[in-house]
C-alpha cells in the first residue's frame, strides 16, 4: 500500500490501516461519530499523533472569516476528513479539497465508512504553498 511517489505515503498507509481495522469490526451502518471516535482509538493504538476535531482558522484575502473543524489532523501535515455515507458524492470531495486549500494542506484522505467495503481517496492540493 506504501507507494514512495506519494508524499507521506507511509503516514496516509497508516492511517488507511487504522480505518480498515474500525470498518471490519463495525462495519457499515453507523453515525460518523462512532467511526470519528473508534479511529481515534485506533490512531492511539498506532501511536500516530493526531488532533480530533482541529479547529482551523478560514482566510480571505488575509482576513479570517471563520472556522472550520477538520475531522483530524494528523501528524500535522494530513487531514483527514470521514464520512459515513452510502456513497461518496461530488460534494463530498469538493468539501474535503476545500480544507485542503484553506487549510494550506498539501495531501488529505476523504474517508466513507458508510459503504459494503471501506472507500478511501487521497487528496492533493494543487494549490499548496509550501
Amino acid at each position: 500500500m506504501i507507494n514512495e511517489q506519494y508524499k507521506y505515503s507511509d503516514l496516509t498507509s497508516k492511517v488507511i490501516g487504522c480505518a480498515m481495522k474500525v470498518h471490519s469490526t463495525l462495519g457499515n451502518g453507523f453515525q460518523e461519530v462512532i467511526y470519528q471516535r473508534a479511529l481515534a482509538i485506533e490512531y492511539s493504538l498506532a501511536e500516530l499523533p493526531f488532533s480530533r476535531e482541529f479547529e482551523m482558522p478560514i482566510y480571505y484575502h488575509n482576513q479570517n472569516i471563520g472556522t472550520r473543524r477538520v475531522d483530524f489532523l494528523v501528524s500535522e501535515v494530513l487531514s483527514v476528513e470521514i464520512k459515513a455515507q452510502t456513497q461518496l458524492e461530488d460534494v463530498h470531495f469538493a468539501q474535503a479539497i476545500n480544507y485542503l486549500e484553506a487549510y494550506n494542506l498539501e495531501v488529505g484522505l476523504l474517508i466513507n465508512f458508510g459503504e459494503r467495503s471501506l472507500n478511501f481517496k487521497r487528496l492533493q492540493n494543487k494549490k499548496f504553498k509550501g
